[in-house]
């Protein structure tokens, strides 16, 4: 049996430096992942064989991003019933119309459509692991530890401003 993985797809490589955040958590969690560039528009025939295959070899989940039309998600959740994440790409319009065309899907044909660029794409990631981590007590526990330590962060911060305002 394969391992799970998840799949990312980019509508051009120029989508490349706002999906690395991405990869980078996937990678930070040791999830398996590929990613391939290919269109809805321009390489349909390809979208579609990537997903198909995808799906044979355990994708788990389908991260989508794409900007202006961005119809990469909509594409893939139509060739499969694997969740789909979507990630809107600020190429146009401050990415308004890239989030617009990425969550208006039909009703039965969903799109988990994150934030516009690279909060997008941290948050694709988080989402896609919290999907695997369903059924991966592991992974669960390692999001759980990775929650808790954002937590201290800024419980930290928060006690250094009010140590700041109190010496003033």
């Amino acid at each position: 049996m394969n391992k799970p993985f998840v799949a990312i797809l980019m509508g051009s490589d120029s989508d490349l430096p706002v999906m690395e955040s991405c990869i980078d958590i996937l990678r930070k969690f040791d999830v398996p992942f590929e990613v391939k560039i290919t269109s809805a528009h321009r390489t349909p025939k390809m979208t579609h064989e990537f997903v198909t295959e995808s799906d044979r070899k355990g994708c788990v989940a389908f991260i989508c991003a794409a900007g202006m039309a961005a119809h990469l998600a909509g594409a893939v959740a139509a060739t499969t019933l694997r969740p789909v994440i979507g990630v809107p790409i600020n190429a146009s319009m401050d990415g308004l119309d890239a989030l617009l065309s990425t969550v208006q899907m039909p009703g039965g044909i969903p799109v988990a459509t994150v934030a516009i660029g690279k909060a997008g794409a941290k948050n694709a990631a988080y989402l896609a692991m919290q999907i695997i981590a369903t059924s991966d007590a592991e992974l669960h526990k390692a999001i759980i530890e990775e929650r808790k330590a954002n937590a201290q962060v800024v419980i930290e911060k928060d006690a250094a401003l009010q140590k700041s305002l109190n010496n003033h």
